[in-house]
Parts: structure tokens; sequence; C-alpha cells
């Protein structure tokens, strides 16, 4: 009888243990950084990598096609107005420039035979030996002749200009700052040859996000809102918006701004080198700053984790930006002075999940020590 109940004693047993159900873990308590909310003020300095441009860059190129047989001027080189910058191949445009001689000739003979015919004719015609239809012939004639004589001119005028085309010379002072076709090449008329950059006024060039433009644009009328700092060292040069992009550039989707340095800061800066523009921000009280890692996106709204003290638990508080300044996000609404703010780890956060708060082990061992040297100090006197 014992060795057929011991099975059945067995299966139950089993059949219990199946049904009961397994208490979950409890949640682990998290350790997290945390931040006490105050009552601030945002402004400050924004900064834009800039770069320094000439007001004015041409790209220079020949008015007629040929090929480049000589460049006399490499990137970086000081050049003046007038000064020879390349050449082409000359050959054919010397030998159409020799035909329109030759019909200019041709026209000039055959105007001048033409002008003998109708004075001779016009005589008889006052003599009475001819007709006037045939004087009118003549006159037509004359008329034709000059007609061609004009054509030959205006077109020896062209072929002289296309023969001194292929010289291409600096239309004015500056520096050439590309380069774009070597000798040996073919190129076409108006295809760019070297980039000049004219002396005079200096640009500082810098782009910011489509949701900086309109607040660039209002500290644009305000002086003093915009100072360029050179990587060379030096003073913040004073400089003042003179061009804002209509368009977004269509690689980078930011909008490209000219500030104007002045006459006075032309000595300091050089073409293409590197600066910053220093944009001072409105002042704006009454907001907070925290780490931008306390933020966290969450359905479409930005949420900080807000610590309830007497529970040590963490709830999602809703927030509203109000842009950054420097490594810090501007808080302007959703949060008063006092709360206490999670500013690490929000990403692996519960509603109402434990927590503690974080303590340095190098801090925390640095105290034991003290206390102990402290202790022992005691003890010994």
């Amino acid at each position: 009888m014992r060795p057929i109940l011991l099975p059945l004693v067995a299966a139950a047993a089993v059949a219990v243990a199946a049904c009961s159900k397994t208490e979950p873990a409890p949640e682990p308590v998290r350790a997290v950084r945390t931040i006490t909310v105050a009552a601030d003020s945002a402004g400050g300095v924004q900064e834009y990598a800039a770069e320094v441009r000439a007001r004015t860059e041409s790209r220079l190129g020949f008015r007629v096609g040929g090929k480049l047989v000589r460049r006399q001027v490499d990137a970086g080189s000081v050049v003046k107005a007038g000064q020879v910058l390349a050449q082409l191949d000359p050959q054919d445009l010397r030998l159409g420039q020799d035909a329109a001689r030759a019909a200019l000739v041709a026209a000039q003979a055959n105007h001048d035979q033409t002008l003998a015919d109708y004075r001779r004719y016009k005589d008889l015609r006052d003599q009475g030996f001819i007709s006037s239809a045939e004087l009118e012939r003549r006159d037509t004639a004359l008329k034709a002749a000059q007609a061609q004589l004009d054509q030959a001119k205006a077109q020896a005028s062209v072929q002289g200009n296309q023969a001194a085309y292929a010289t291409l010379v600096a239309d004015a002072s500056g520096v050439i700052t590309g380069v774009d076709a070597e000798p040996g090449m073919v190129v076409g008329a108006g295809a760019s040859v070297v980039r000049l950059a004219h002396d005079g006024p200096r640009d500082v060039v810098f782009s910011v996000p489509e949701d900086k433009v309109g607040l660039v644009k209002a500290l644009a009328e305000q002086p003093g809102r915009f100072k360029v700092r050179l990587w060379g060292g030096g003073a913040p040069i004073p400089a003042t918006i003179r061009e804002i992009a209509a368009a977004a550039d269509p690689v980078s989707r930011t909008f490209v701004i000219k500030a104007d340095i002045g006459k006075a800061a032309l000595d300091q800066v050089r073409l293409g080198q590197t600066a910053t523009m220093l944009v001072e921000m409105p002042k704006t009280v009454g907001v907070s700053k925290l780490p931008l890692s306390a933020l966290k996106e969450e359905q479409g709204r930005t949420v900080v984790w807000v610590v309830d003290k007497a529970s040590m638990t963490v709830k999602p508080q809703p927030v509203q930006l109000a842009g950054a300044d420097g490594n810090e996000a501007v808080i302007s609404g959703g949060l008063a002075p006092g709360q206490v703010v999670v500013t690490a780890g929000v990403h692996v956060l519960n509603p109402g999940q434990k927590i503690k708060l974080y303590v340095d082990p190098g801090a925390a061992s640095a105290a034991a020590t003290a206390a102990a040297v402290s202790a022992a100090a005691v003890t010994i006197k």
C-alpha cells in the first residue's frame, strides 16, 4: 500500500508547486545624480565658426575659347590691375584677324570704285547723256558698297578684340585665391581659370540654423551685439551684419550671414583666416538652467525627472525649453526653484521608481579619511 501512495504524494506536490504564483523580484533602487533647481538668467554669448573673405571675389576666364599655353600666377599670388595672368594659343585668333583685315581692304577698294563710278554717272546725267533711273542704280550700288565697308570695319574690330582676348589680365588688384585650369587644357569661353579676391573691404562669413535667423535679424539692428575674434589672437573686432541669405544652403540647411568688420581692421585680418563670430544674446531673467543630460524626449514633449524627497521616488515633469546657453539647457517653464531634478540616467527611470542619491566613492573615501584623522587627533589630545 505504501509504495502506491508515494507517487501520488509526489505528483500532488508538483501540482501545488506549479499552481503557486512566483513573487516578482523587487525593482532595484537606482542611484542617481541630481541638481537643485535655482532661479537664473540666460543670455551670454553664442559662438559661430566663421571665415574671413573678400567682399568681392571674381572668377576670371577668357572671353574666347582655346588652348591654355601659359599661366603666370598661382594660388596666393598678389597681383595688380592690368597684370597678365594667363595666355591662350593665339594662332587661330590671329589668322581670323588677318582674314578680317583682308576683307576690310577688299570692301574699301570696292567702295572707292563704286564711288568713282557714281560720280562719273552723275556728271553724265547732268549733261543729259543718261537717265535718272541709271543714276539711281549707281546710287544704290554705292550705298551697298558703303554698308559692306561698315560691316568689314566692324568685323575687323571684333577679330582684333578676339585676338586681344587671348591674354587674360587682372581687372583689379588683389590676391589669387584659387586656380581652376592648368596649362595644356582646352578651355571654353567664360570658363573659370583663376579666382581673384579684390583688395578692399573684408567680410566675416558664418552660418546659423534656421531657428536663429529671426534672432540675428533682430540683434542686427542693435549696435555692439556682434564681434569677431580671430584665431590668431588679438582683441575682438566690432562687426555689423551686412547681408543675411534669403534661402538656406541646400547642403547644410543653414543660412549664410556676412558681417562687415570695417576698414580699420583690414590690417589685422588675412583672406581665408579662421575666426569666431561672437553674438551677444539678450538677457532673460526668471529661467532655470539644467545640464543637457537631464532632458528626455517623450511623446513629443521635453520632460525631466523630479525627485519626491519624502518617498524618494521620481516622476516625469514636462518643461518648456527656451534654448541653450553653452552646454546647459535654458528652461522657461515647468519647474520651480528648490525642486530636485535627476541629471544622469534619465532613460532608465520609470514613474514612481525608488531612487537613492548617488555618492561619489572618492568623495566618500576622502570624507571617511578626514573623519578618521580628526578622531585620531582628538584621541591623542
